[in-house]
């Protein structure tokens, strides 16, 4: 109610006086008792209390942070030793992932599969040689909102060698 007398000026004949100081905690009181080391509020102008007050500064909203996106496994040059040419793929989010954001898996420059909800994927029956691998992260209308470094790879499989 106080906060609504320091909004309008109050009429000449009113004969209440105001007076304002910080407690303990640093929040801004007031009262029509004067205290020590109390200010008097002249009513007559207005009192911005958002500039005034400490408190309320804290509580601005921060700019969202961007999301990122990375791939932890494989890591970069790594070589992959499996002869049923299966490599397992996963990866991370930050902050955190959101409902409705969905991750794509580039292999080679391009999309593997359809886009999922999680970072983890399986590559199967894949040739021996050098891989390329990207992550994209995409909101719920399919943008992409970050995505990951390249990450090289190695699969090796074995090979029988046939004398003709």
């Amino acid at each position: 109610m106080v906060l609504l007398l320091l909004c309008f000026p109050m009429p000449a004949d009113a004969s209440g006086k105001v007076y304002v100081w910080r407690d303990a905690n640093g929040v801004l009181v007031f009262s029509d008792s004067p205290k020590p080391g109390a200010e008097e509020v002249n009513l007559t102008t207005r009192v911005n209390l958002m500039e005034a007050s400490e408190p309320f500064r804290s509580q601005q909203q921060e700019k969202p942070i961007p999301f990122t996106i990375e791939i932890t496994n494989p890591e970069q040059e790594a070589t992959i030793r499996d002869n049923t040419g299966t490599v397992h793929i996963t990866g991370r989010v930050l902050p955190r992932f959101t409902r409705g954001f969905q991750v794509a898996l580039k292999v080679n420059g391009n999309r593997y599969g359809a886009p999922q909800t999680s970072t983890t994927f399986v590559l199967r029956d894949q040739d021996r040689g050098e891989y390329q691998l990207q992550m994209e992260l995409l909101d719920q209308n399919g943008k992409q909102i970050a995505l990951s470094e390249i990450i090289t790879f190695y699969l090796h499989r074995a090979t029988v060698i046939s004398p003709r």
